[in-house]
């Protein structure tokens, strides 16, 4: 590493405080389902802006609003509530290679679930608890178990065991199961603990994590994801991921090039 473990410890603390607060929230796509207050609200428009996080932020998060006007801003009404020709109002939504038929599907999958389940949670963890790789790899097998799901669909969901290092669902599991006074993730599922949380790897926090010597591995894959949170562990065995706002933060600022 380039700092000792006790200097790096408190860099990156000093980060977190820093990038941890509300102010962060105006310009990241966390911002879309902080717009709503129903719980599944919540949860449908943070899965569609952890799934739509390709690109600029300005990007995705315009992307996201779009999508939520075409579901009238009320998302879990219209999911539950929508016929064959509410849904007239979703053709045409694209970004980047998500589009309708995918969006399609994706409603349908939560149509399906809402008739039996009252939260996004119980579509990652059916039972008591489980940590974030089994809930990565029950949910992807769930959210397809229909005979009709296009195959296009499959790359817009990762999996551990596709290798995937799952960024934008390790996001979305990150929004849901983080819970502290900072006001920017919800901490609204209890089913995870934070401490069996994985990192999201983005381009960001895998260039900030290579700077200070937190991830070898060549590959960003599950396997980074995995050795990444590790050592973020040895920083805060009980809430590693909290690091992902120091991480992003540095490398989006351009801190690493002063």
């Amino acid at each position: 590493m380039n700092e000792s473990f006790s200097e790096l410890k408190a860099f990156l603390d000093e980060k977190v405080e820093q990038y941890n607060r509300p102010g962060f929230i105006p310009n990241d796509p966390i911002s879309i389902p902080h717009s709503y207050t129903l719980r599944q609200d919540i949860e449908i428009m943070g899965f569609f802006a952890a799934i739509l996080a390709w690109g600029q932020r300005t990007t995705i998060i315009n992307k996201c609003r779009e999508l939520g006007k075409r579901m009238d801003n009320a998302p879990y009404q219209f999911i539950t509530q929508s016929t064959e020709s509410d849904l007239q109002s979703l053709l045409g939504f694209k970004h980047r290679t998500f589009n309708d038929t995918d969006l399609l599907y994706c409603i349908d999958f939560m149509k399906r679930h809402f008739a039996k389940y009252n939260s996004l949670e119980d579509a990652f963890i059916p039972g008591e608890k489980a940590t974030a790789e089994e809930a990565l790899i029950h949910f992807r097998e769930y959210f397809f178990d229909a005979s009709y799901a296009p195959h296009r669909t499959r790359k817009h969901i990762a999996s551990p065991l596709q290798k995937s290092a799952c960024k934008r669902l390790n996001m979305f599991l990150r929004w849901m199961v983080r819970s502290d006074d900072k006001g920017v993730d919800f901490g609204i599922w209890k089913k995870i603990s934070p401490a069996d949380l994985i990192c999201p790897l983005d381009v960001h926090v895998d260039r900030t994590a290579r700077y200070f010597g937190l991830l070898t591995r060549t590959q960003p894959d599950w396997l980074a994801a995995l050795e990444l949170t590790e050592h973020l562990r040895t920083f805060d065995p009980d809430d590693p991921v909290k690091y992902d706002f120091a991480l992003f933060g540095i490398s989006e600022e351009g801190l690493l090039m002063q």
